[in-house]
């Protein structure tokens, strides 16, 4: 399938592409691409080194006539999201990534595709062994588990760079320039419960919900899609209403940084089954209808399937649906300085119950650090009454837009020209690395861009390849108009 990858336009980002795409990256298991990234700049023989926390830097002088520019970093991470189709036979770990093409896009077969931010990348290297390209001086970082803790921009230390401009190649609209970020952080509610023997004469059920688009957290998040933990806690909640269930255990989510797909149940319903199997394919009904619009393919199916061991005891089970219904999730509040940007939102990303223990995952987001912390600290004291202990880690910080800045300049100047239309200056909800980096290093001049990605965190992930192209000129442009030191 890769081979078919290989031939498109530009041929040297697409091949980079489809060798990173090879290798296994998963977030927090990076040793692989680490490896495979060291072994491509030696391979230049171009100053290569890995600081302590495993981030890559790949050094590359300037082409002749170009010494006097500033020093450019080129920054994308090596990361992916691993996210896959329920029915697809993956093992992320092990096997490379099989693409397709479609039409005017590369596609994953029931995968995410890592074009976030393998494109990035492959562009990075592209430019790294290109003898024809000009440029000025470049520093290649290369950072590590961007997308479950950014720990490879918090771990970089300050004098390790030496560039003045930064361009950040994770934007994932071709006619945006980003020059401001959300910053976030990771709520996780971990509690315990009481079991009890499945009662004599009730019935085993299981309840799945599939077939959600999911998608990124962040950049899709004001898009209305269906999240599979909260639609399951409402088919719960109406089915405990309608008579006495038992939870077994409940599977659903999983990364934080992706809104949750699927989501899978087990009960016993105790009495009166009619009832209760009434309410909850009524219910099932009516949000379809809700989703018809945003979510066409979602499937809500009960089926009976015989249970053994223990249900939760009806006291935790009730206190567990009510925190889980009244935890905020989606957007929280809009921009009042940036029309139409999301400032503050939450994703329920995970929750998982079973053998008596309950773990919640949350990720808050927002562009104002005070409003990330109230929505947070809002979540916290629900999950708090509940009886659960509530843990805030992974915080990272917001990116504040500069509309002064000298490279923003430029950028929007060459894509007016390249392209004759002007491109959007925007701030993104999504978390993107400029903001730890800018702590850092706080006199970067920082911007970003990138192609067109959508379904970013989803098997339905796709990077359009006409776009590809477009980003490649304009990186290559740009690239030639740096400013004097």
């Amino acid at each position: 399938m890769s081979q078919e990858v290989r031939q498109l336009e530009p041929q040297a980002v697409w091949n980079h592409f489809a060798n990173l795409n090879a290798v296994p990256r998963p977030s927090k298991k990076e040793e692989r691409v680490i490896a495979f990234m060291e072994e491509f700049g030696a391979s230049l023989n171009l100053q290569t080194f890995q600081d302590e926390v495993g981030n890559v830097i790949i050094r590359k002088p300037a082409t002749p006539g170009m010494e006097s520019k500033k020093t450019v970093v080129l920054q994308s991470h090596l990361d992916m999201v691993h996210q896959k189709n329920n029915d697809t036979e993956f093992n992320f770990d092990e096997d490379g990534i099989q693409m397709y093409v479609d039409a005017d896009w590369v596609r994953a077969k029931g995968t995410t595709l890592g074009a976030d931010n393998g494109m990035g990348v492959a562009a990075i290297m592209a430019l790294l062994e290109s003898d024809s390209i000009p440029h000025p001086a470049l520093e290649a970082l290369f950072t590590i588990d961007e997308e479950t803790g950014m720990t490879g921009a918090k771990g970089l230390k300050p004098g390790v760079l030496k560039g003045e401009i930064l361009l950040n190649l994770d934007t994932e609209e071709d006619n945006e320039i980003d020059i401001g970020c959300a910053g976030g952080i990771d709520i996780t509610a971990e509690g315990t419960y009481e079991e009890i023997d499945l009662p004599k004469g009730s019935t085993g059920y299981q309840l799945t919900v599939n077939g959600l688009n999911g998608g990124h957290s962040g950049m899709d998040i004001h898009r209305g899609l269906g999240n599979a933990n909260k639609i399951m806690n409402r088919l719960l909640y109406e089915a405990s209403k309608a008579g006495e269930i038992g939870i077994v255990n409940i599977a659903g989510g999983g990364l934080r940084n992706a809104i949750p797909r699927e989501s899978i149940a087990q009960f016993v319903i105790l009495s009166p089954k009619e009832a209760v199997v009434k309410a909850i394919h009524h219910l099932a009904q009516d949000i379809q209808k809700e989703l018809s619009t945003t979510e066409p393919k979602l499937k809500i199916v009960l089926l009976e399937k015989k249970q053994e061991g223990s249900c939760m005891k009806q006291s935790f089970q009730k206190s567990l649906i009510a925190a889980l219904y009244g935890v905020h999730n989606g957007v929280f509040a809009m921009s009042a300085a940036v029309d139409g940007l999301v400032e503050t939102s939450n994703n329920l990303a995970r929750v998982e119950v079973g053998h008596g223990k309950i773990k919640i995952g949350c990720l808050t987001r927002s562009s104002v650090e005070s409003g990330k912390f109230d929505l947070a600290q809002s979540i916290k004291n629900v999950f708090q009454l509940a009886g659960y202990k509530v843990t805030l880690s992974g915080e990272y910080p917001g990116w504040s837009p500069n509309p002064n800045s000298e490279i923003l300049t430029v950028l929007k100047s060459q894509y007016e020209e390249l392209f004759k239309h002007t491109p959007e200056v925007v701030a993104c909800h999504a978390g993107l690395e400029c903001g730890i980096l800018g702590s850092h290093y706080p006199d970067m001049d920082m911007i970003s861009f990138g192609p067109n990605i959508k379904g970013a965190h989803s098997p339905d992930e796709r990077v359009q390849i006409s776009s590809v192209q477009k980003f490649w000129k304009f990186l290559k442009v740009i690239l030639t108009q740096i400013p004097n030191k």
